[in-house]
């Protein structure tokens, strides 16, 4: 609501509607002498943010040209994700070529989480041609760095080109295409390991790298818009006001009267009734400019802007809301990388005994699972906030978001259940795989992107921020995980392991009662960050 209207008109609302508007709280329908642009003519959702009525402005551009750039950040994401957490099905013939045992190689699998959290062509070559471990350790670590955009491109341009209503899907989106990319990895090293020589599943990264590289040339113009606080273009015209007429300005003078502009960029559109079409000419019409093609943009203080990505993350570390959001991504990840770890050891042994390449068409059913979790979560996300936003006199809260985990809570259960004692009882390989694995591919599409989008509603101005304070707790505990788990299995059993991290995985997603309830309460405590003027 911040980056739709000044203080003054949010104050006005407020005694209207009788609510506190805080950051994340989003009004969604026209109240009184307030209107706003619709998604279209005939429609009564107002979008949020309000785009401007500069054609080039992201959120007024043909969906042709939002599809593209989401295409092309999905690509990355998806190439960039797929080698690091490739080779489970290939653990046997990396032990044979480097001479080493599974725990050490399982390294290769840690490292890359490790470094992925704080930053792919060069390292897919060097993978390739590694003749030694350490050689190929040192690549996991490049590979790790350079992978490390491709976790969190794709969220910011979801928050700059899409609008609050359709955030939930996008971003199931994107985690249902990033750990997809986990997933159909050890579907492709499996076959080609075992037929063609592990080393070619990374001559296929770098081919696949080089094509995402010239798509991103071509399809990926700049997406990130200035949009000025509308406190600040108060502030500007009010300060050439003479000061005699600020006074009576204050004294009698509404801002929708004090304030009309009429061209793009010199402030926000009146809050006086108008057609949509009028309001914004240039809604799902505009394209991008010459100059967002650019591979260099123009900033005015380019250190100042380095030093707020490093500091912004780290500070985001004490805000409730995201490290709620840090934790639940975290652990749902980890019962999905619980199974990547763990296959080979369990299904390449008796009384199983498969092959690399059937240990790798396991992961289907983890896919299976994934897609069923994109087609439901962020629809189903969507639908019950805006049920809810209904019931709420149109007024949406970030916390109503937080319903929708319910259900892939108790698939998360089940799955890690299944896995766990079918590991250690050794259940036939159909029930593990097929309801198991397929759950731990539901959730992990689902839980993620619910949390995330809770956290970015609340925050949105620093969304690329939230994802790498995200990113780097996932990815700490993703590397400590694969350290322990190996060692620990072996001495205790599966079940241990897996109960443990699921436990874990349940108290981090139980804590979104917590915050149902006392979400907005956090919000207040931190409506006057800086957070919300980047």
């Amino acid at each position: 609501m911040e980056m739709n209207c000044d203080e003054r008109t949010v104050r006005q609302l407020e005694e209207e509607l009788n609510v506190t508007i805080v950051p994340g709280t989003e009004v969604m329908t026209d109240v009184g002498n307030h209107h706003f642009v619709k998604s279209s003519a005939k429609s009564d959702r107002v979008l949020i943010p309000q785009p401007s009525e500069d054609p080039h402005d992201p959120l007024n551009w043909k969906p042709f040209w939002k599809f593209s750039c989401l295409a092309c950040a999905t690509a990355v994401s998806f190439v960039h994700g797929m080698g690091p957490l490739a080779l489970a099905p290939m653990i046997p013939q990396l032990v044979e070529a480097f001479d080493s045992n599974p725990a050490d190689v399982l390294q290769f699998t840690g490292v890359a989480i490790l470094v992925l959290g704080f930053s792919n062509f060069v390292c897919a070559i060097w993978r390739a041609e590694a003749k030694t471990y350490g050689s190929f350790m040192g690549a996991s670590i490049l590979n790790g760095l350079a992978a490390g955009p491709g976790e969190t491109i794709m969220p910011n341009v979801i928050a700059d080109v899409m609008f609050l209503h359709e955030r939930g899907a996008y971003n199931t989106l994107y985690f249902a295409f990033y750990f997809g990319s986990i997933m159909v990895g050890p579907i492709i090293a499996g076959p080609m390991a075992e037929y063609s020589g592990w080393r070619n599943f990374w001559w296929l990264n770098v081919a696949m790298i080089g094509a995402t590289f010239l798509a991103v040339a071509v399809g990926f113009p700049e997406t990130k818009w200035d949009r000025t606080h509308p406190d600040d273009l108060l502030n500007t015209t009010t300060a050439s006001v003479p000061a005699s007429d600020k006074l009576k300005s204050e004294q009698k003078i509404e801002f929708s009267e004090l304030v009309e502009f009429n061209t793009p960029g010199e402030g926000i559109p009146p809050l006086a009734h108008a057609q949509t079409a009028e309001r914004d000419p240039w809604l799902h019409k505009g394209t991008p400019s010459k100059q967002q093609f650019k591979l260099f943009q123009t900033n005015k203080d380019p250190l100042k802007s380095i030093l707020l990505d490093l500091w912004t993350p780290i500070k985001l570390f004490a805000f409730p809301i995201v490290e709620f959001a840090s934790f639940v991504v975290s652990w749902s990840a980890s019962c999905f990388l619980t199974l990547n770890l763990t296959q080979s050891e369990n299904f390449a042994a008796p009384p199983y005994n498969f092959s690399p390449t059937i240990i790798g068409f396991f992961n289907f059913a983890i896919l299976i699972g994934g897609v069923l979790g994109l087609v439901t979560a962020g629809p189903l996300s969507d639908w019950i906030s805006m049920q809810l936003t209904r019931r709420n006199r149109g007024i949406r809260e970030p916390e109503m978001r937080l319903l929708t985990m319910i259900p892939y809570v108790i698939i998360m259960i089940i799955g890690n259940f299944v896995v766990a004692y079918g590991y250690e009882k050794k259940f036939d390989w159909k029930v593990i795989v097929i309801v198991g694995y397929a759950a731990a591919g539901i959730q992990v599409a689902a839980l993620p992107a619910i949390a995330s989008t809770y956290a970015v509603d609340s925050y949105k101005p620093v969304s690329g921020s939230i994802f790498v304070s995200i990113t780097v707790n996932k990815n700490l505990w993703g590397y400590g995980f694969s350290k322990f788990v190996t060692p620990w299995i072996g001495e205790v059993g599966y079940v241990p392991p897996i109960m443990t991290n699921m436990t874990l995985t349940t108290v981090w997603c139980l804590s979104g009662i917590i915050f149902w309830f006392a979400g907005k309460r956090f919000r207040i405590w931190t409506k006057n960050s800086k957070v919300h003027r980047m």
